[in-house]
Formats: structure tokens, sequence, C-alpha cells
């Protein structure tokens, strides 16, 4: 049998060597490395950024809530006729949704801050790029690649540094936004809330302050100035320079029609030189009134972040005439200062000094000065309610209260006169006696009733104004005079209102409160208007009947002027701020031709009111002034004396009135005898009772009037003919 042959294994053949490996080179080893380092970083970034996105969107407000105005109040004050006085805070206008934005004003600022708006997520790569490029060209940054979602996050958010920490917060914000907000509420956003400059943030706001109206219907020209502002808003801003502001609006023409939201038809009728510009609200004399004005919102409503628009009682015309009066009258040196208000306590003018701008010390509202004379107003009123009438006769005699002695200038006095006279002329020992007689605690009273304000002491030379007044306080107490004895309130706000015209406040008058019967104030009204046709206050005459005091202080240090018509109370200050002597400053001079200067035109439009009291004369001036005569009589025609006998012409007869004195009233050698010896007799008040002094005289001649019919008869009380306007009293012949 056959052995099987036996097969050994066939082995394989050995693998080919493999061929030497390549050793990778460093630089390849590092590149991969980074590779794989970037694309790791990337990843985390990316996840990063998703959070950061995330935890910043979460921490957004909502829309509503970005809505708010979170800069500061805007207040728009505006005059009784609308005309904006003033704009206070930073300046928000009406809130306009997306569908009251003209589109016209979208074109225009997308086109000109972002074109690629619509399509970038909040951070516009492209845009970045071009911005590296040209700093790259020109070796600056000339232009941003901030997107408006990117602007609107660091006007809301964010603040203006130009750093990498700020502009990468910046675009987190961004990309937030634009997860969490629809790119019509960005817009909206940022169309109310961007600055445009002058302090206007919003196209609103830009739109009333440099066009006049609301931002709900711009033109094609008005919209391009406003979207060239953002660029640099103190450069383009139209009240800084118009011109530059017309060139940047050419400039966002241009990419309006690069873009192709409008033609080049379009573009060139625009016309943006031709906008017209609205006026700038002045800021002189009308921060004295706002000043006042604006604080008492606090007590009228709760609101103090939305927008308001304050209407108050001020009158532009009169104010205007105010200032005018003030600055034209005020004695080169002083100050000045003036309030006017309607008999209802409505403010309309005031002037709180000469210039705000140099100085914006309130003197009308805030000064406590002495009001001399004024005063006499409240002893008077004091006096009538206790029961003395004006005709009633009254001594001017020396006296002496506790220890004090008034005196009449030279210490002359006028023996038996009335009441009436006594106020005319501004009689200091027969205010002193009226006082003690009804009590100068009564005077002090009543002055509170009136509502002066300040402390008032009582001592007995009270009765002359040594206590300190606010002029505010004063005019409103001669306004309640005006009132018929009715209490008046000064009040500077009409209305406010609030976003989409919500009513917050309206004006509503007082309850009526009765300070002194009607028959006291007319009393009263009888001897003011006695003091302005006769007495201290003719400088103070406007063609129609007025009713007025002066007032002048010791050393003159104050002068004031207080008085009322046609419903219409107007005070007038004048001094320093240091409260030094101003020589020549009376009462009855400045203050009253301010006080004249400006009534004649804020009451010229308004019917002529008659007191209810006609005015009557004192007992100086009971003659008509067409039956006075002055000088020497005509040649020829004799000066007959009470018994019918001639005057022999020579020495004082007849003569004119001496100016030695010191105002120009009858001196003491020009008095008679008799009269030096008991003390004076009648005659015109001297420089603390603010005369003026005696107007020209008319031309010298005699009269063949009464006054020469009583002599030749024989009649007894001829009297020496007064001058014009109440002139100085002469004693009965």
């Amino acid at each position: 049998m056959a052995r099987p042959i036996r097969q050994t294994p066939r082995q394989a053949p050995p693998p080919p060597p493999e061929p030497p490996r390549r050793k990778r080179s460093g630089f390849v080893k590092a590149l991969i490395t980074a590779a794989k380092l970037f694309g790791g970083a990337a990843f985390l970034g990316l996840v990063a950024l998703v959070v950061a996105v995330g935890i910043a969107m979460s921490g957004l407000p909502s829309f509503d809530q970005l809505k708010s105005s979170p800069n500061g109040q805007m207040i728009r004050v505006h005059a009784v006729d609308g005309t904006v006085l003033v704009s206070l805070g930073p300046s928000y206008g009406q809130w306009l949704r997306s569908d009251q934005i003209p589109q016209v004003m979208k074109d225009a600022m997308i086109s000109v801050e972002d074109r690629r708006f619509y399509d970038h997520p909040g951070v516009d790569p492209i845009g970045i790029i071009r911005s590296i490029g040209v700093r790259a060209q020109r070796g600056h940054w000339t232009q941003g690649g901030s997107t408006i979602t990117q602007q609107l996050a660091r006007n809301v958010f964010l603040t203006s540094n130009k750093t990498f920490g700020r502009k990468f917060r910046e675009a987190i914000i961004s990309l937030a936004l634009e997860r969490k907000f629809s790119k019509d509420q960005i817009l909206e956003l940022y169309l109310n809330k961007v600055y445009f400059g002058g302090g206007s943030y919003g196209i609103d706001a830009a739109s009333r302050k440099f066009f006049g109206h609301g931002a709900d219907h711009l033109s094609l020209g008005e919209a391009s100035i406003i979207a060239g502002l953002v660029k640099a808003p103190s450069n383009y801003s139209p009240t800084a320079d118009a011109q530059a502001a017309v060139d940047r609006a050419g400039v966002v023409l241009e990419t309006m029609v690069e873009t192709g939201k409008i033609t080049n038809a379009e573009a060139q009728a625009a016309q943006p030189s031709a906008v017209k510009l609205a006026p700038e609200p002045k800021q002189n004399s009308v921060r004295y009134f706002t000043d006042w004005a604006l604080p008492q919102l606090n007590t009228l409503i709760d609101d103090q972040t939305d927008p308001l628009d304050v209407w108050t009682t001020l009158d532009i015309r009169m104010q205007r005439q105010a200032d005018q009066a003030i600055g034209a009258d005020t004695p080169a040196g002083l100050q000045g200062a003036l309030v006017s208000m309607e008999r209802d306590g409505a403010v309309r003018a005031m002037v709180g000094g000469k210039d705000y701008i140099t100085s914006n010390y309130n003197r009308a509202v805030t000064a406590e000065r002495q009001p001399g004379s004024a005063w006499k107003l409240f002893v008077y009123l004091a006096a009538i309610e206790a029961g003395h009438k004006p005709d009633e006769a009254i001594v001017d005699e020396p006296v002496t209260i506790d220890g004090w002695s008034p005196r009449n200038d030279e210490r002359t006095y006028s023996g038996q006169i009335n009441i009436r006279t006594a106020f005319a002329f501004s009689l200091n020992t027969v205010a002193a006696k009226l006082g003690q007689a009804v009590g100068f605690e009564t005077v002090a009273d009543m002055a509170r009733r009136f509502g002066i304000s300040t402390p008032i002491n009582t001592h007995p030379a009270m009765v002359l104004g040594t206590s300190d007044v606010h002029l505010i306080d004063m005019v409103r107490a001669f306004a309640e005079i005006d009132n018929k004895g009715a209490m008046v309130q000064p009040y500077a706000i009409e209305k406010v209102v609030g976003p989409d015209n919500k009513l917050l406040y309206q004006h509503t008058p007082p309850e009526n409160r009765v300070l002194v019967a009607p028959w006291v104030a007319a009393e009263m009204t009888d001897l003011l208007q006695t003091a302005v046709n006769t007495g201290t206050g003719r400088a103070a005459q406007i063609g129609r009947p007025v009713a007025g005091k002066t007032g002048t202080t010791s050393t003159n240090r104050d002068g004031w002027f207080f008085g009322f018509s046609s419903g219409l109370t107007t005070g007038v200050w004048m001094g320093r701020d240091d409260a030094k002597p101003n020589p020549g400053l009376y009462g009855g001079r400045a203050p009253a031709r301010a006080f004249a200067d400006y009534m004649k035109v804020a009451v010229a439009n308004r019917p002529v009111e008659q007191f209810d009291t006609q005015v009557t004369l004192p007992e100086w001036q009971l003659e008509p002034d067409d039956e006075a005569y002055y000088g020497q009589p005509d040649s020829g025609i004799p000066t007959i004396d009470a018994n019918g006998q001639v005057i022999e012409q020579g020495g004082d007869q007849g003569q004119p009135m001496s100016d030695g004195g010191d105002q120009g009233y009858p001196s003491q050698q020009q008095q008679p005898a008799q009269q030096q010896q008991q003390g004076g007799g009648r005659r015109q008040p001297q420089q603390d009772d603010d005369w003026q002094g005696p107007p020209p005289p008319p031309a010298p001649g005699q009269r063949l009037d009464q006054n020469w019919l009583n002599g030749v008869l024989g009649r007894k009380g001829t009297a020496t003919p007064p001058q014009h306007g109440g002139g100085t009293p002469q004693p009965n012949q």
C-alpha cells in the first residue's frame, strides 16, 4: 500500500516592505494643532455666544418697558396762546408706533445708517469688513460698522466709550434684541429713542424742535434733515449750523437714490434748504416765570416720568412789554422787577430782574424788601373797615406814639384835612394816627388777611412799611381790592397734558372767600384812584381809570408802584440787591413810569372799566385844571385880592412856585407867618412821600375865572389856583 505523500504547507511570501514614512514638519504640526484649537475654540465660542445671547435675551426688558423714557422727564412749557416758552429736560416727543412713522422717514434712516438692516442678524459682518478696509486705506476710522440695532443697544443699555469691551457687549445685546424683537419693533424703538441734538430724543421731539410740528407728517426734505443728524448731532443741528444741516441732508438724499428708495427727480424736489425751521424760544425774562411756575407741578400731578405739556397763564405780548418797560425805565445800576396778574390770579407777566442770563435771582417772588408808603394800603383798609370815611376830617399835626414821632417831609403839617387828601399825598402823621386808632395788630391782621406771607412787626413805625414783603404778595393784595374785596390766589398753570393728549390737571377757581366787604374795597379804590389822579402816583396815568399807590423807603433804597386798571393789577419794584441808597429813586418816578409804559400796552385791547366810585379830588385841588393860572398876570389886567383891592405887582405875588425846596414845593420862607407858627399849612409831600415835584406850569397870564370873580365880590374861600395835575396847595387867601 502506497504511503500518502505528505505535503508541507507553502509559506506565504513576506509582505513587501513599507515605504519609509515621511516625517511631518513642525510647521504643519503646528498648523494642524492650531486648526484643531481654533475649531475647538470656535465651537466653545459659539456655545458661549449662544449662552451669552440667551442670557442677554432673558435679561432684556419687554417692548413696552423699553418704550418708557429712562433718561429723564421732558417738559414743554406753553404760553397762553400755545407758544412754547421753554423745553426742559431730555426732550421726548410723542411716541410714534411703527405704522405712524412716515415711510419716507424709515427709508431715509435705513439708507444713511444701515442699508442692510433687514438682512443682518443685528451685527453686519459685511459692514464691519468695509469699515476695516476704509480704516486701512485712510489710516483712521472714518465710518463705523454699527448697525441700527447696535446703536439702539448702545443708546439704551451702554455708554459711548470707544473700547473693545463695550463693542463686544454691544454686539451681544444686539443679537439678543434681534432674537427677541422684530425688525419693525427695533426700528420703532430706534426712531423714538435715538438722540438728534438740541436735547431732543426721538424723531417726534426733533421734528417739534426744528420744524414746529410732530413727526407723524414729515416731508422728504424734513426727513432727510432729521436722518442726517444722527452721525453728529452737535455739528449738523439746524439751530447750530443750518448750512451744515442742509449739506448733510443732501448726502442722505444721495444714499436714498443709491438704495432705490427715491428717484433723482424726487431728491432734487426735496430741497432741504427750503425747509422752514421753527424759531428758537427766547430764554431771557420768561425763565423767571417758568422757574417760579414749574415747581408747582409737584403739588398738581403725580406723573414724574412721562413727557408733559404745561399750559401756563403767561401772555407773550404782555411779557415782552414788561421786559421792555423794566429795561427802559429802571435807572442805571439798579435792578427792577414786575408782576402783573388778572383779578382771578392768573399771572400774565413776570420779570424778576433786568437780565436772567446774568442773574437768575427772581426779585419778583423771592426778594424781601420794605414797601414804604405802599404799606398804607393796609392801614387805610383797617381804618375804613373800622368806620372811617374818605371825606372824614382829620388833623395833620405832630404826633408821638410810644416815643416814636413820625414827620412829614420838612416837619411841616397841614392842619385839618380829610382822609382822602392825607392818602393822596401820603402823609405819614395821618397814617400813624389811623394806625394807632385801629391798633397796629389790626393793621398786621389786615395785611395777613390779604396774603402777606412774610413776618410782620407791630411797632408803631410799621404803618410806614417797615416789614419786608414779596412783590408778588403786594400785587395780590392790590388785585384783591380790584376784585371787590374777594381773595385772589396767584397761579401760573392752566392745565397739564400728558402723552396721547391725556388731561392730567385743569385749573379750577378756588372757593370765593371775602376778605373785606365790597363797600370797604370800593372806598379804598376811591382813595387809590385819587392818589393816581392828583397825588404821588400821577406818572402812572394811562388815559383810563387807574387806582394805585406809590412807595419809597428811607434813603430811597426801594421804589414801588402798585395799581390796577381794566381788570389787570401790576406791581413794580426798583432798587439795588445790596439795599444801598439810591438818590433820586422815588416810587412816583421810575416805577410809576414803568407801570404806565407796561399798562398802556397790556390793557390796550380791553374795554375801559369805570370804578364803583368816581374819582374825587382832594381838598387841595377842587378847581378844574382849566380854571387855574400861574405866574405874572398879563399887563393891563389887575390882580384883585379877596377884598377887591388891586394887588401891586412885584415881590412874591403871582409868582410861580419856588423850586428852592427839595421837591419844588414852597419853602418855609414862602409860607405865611401864621402858617409857619402853626407848624405848617397845606403843602405837597416831600421825598419820603414820593412826590415828584410840580409839572411845568402853563403860560403866565391872569385868567378871568371864578377866583377873580370871588375876589371882586369879596367871597371867602378863594384859593390860590392849583397847578396842573395836583400841584402845591396854598393856604386860602
